[in-house]
């Protein structure tokens, strides 16, 4: 099990723990992380399940794929640091992660 911490807005933080092989976005509504919809459940169809990754932890995922930059674009406030969270599976490499959700999802 791999530990993630999730951020909200408000500075509140809660952290979990997800199965390896799972999204950071399964693991977020499996232990109802506010600030997740996933909305299309994962198929990269939204940007509901939009986060923003800690600039530490930028370098240690896999570089997003041109389809979810263009999704990322129709996400709320997007920055450098967003990523779709059903794009990031979960890892012992991850453990430890960090993200932040946004005011609102799209």
């Amino acid at each position: 099990m791999t530990k993630i911490t999730f951020k909200d807005v408000e500075g509140k933080s809660k952290t979990i723990e997800v199965e390896n092989g799972l999204s950071v976005m399964e693991g977020a509504i499996q232990n109802e992380i506010p600030g997740i919809d996933a909305d299309c459940g994962g198929s990269m169809a939204c940007a509901t399940c939009h986060v923003y990754v800690d600039e530490k932890w930028l370098n240690k995922i896999p570089k997003a794929e041109d389809a979810e930059v263009d999704m990322i674009d129709m996400a709320f406030e997007p920055k450098k640091n967003s990523r779709l969270s059903c794009q990031i599976i979960v890892s012992d490499d991850l453990d430890g992660l960090e993200v932040s959700t946004p005011e609102r999802q799209s």
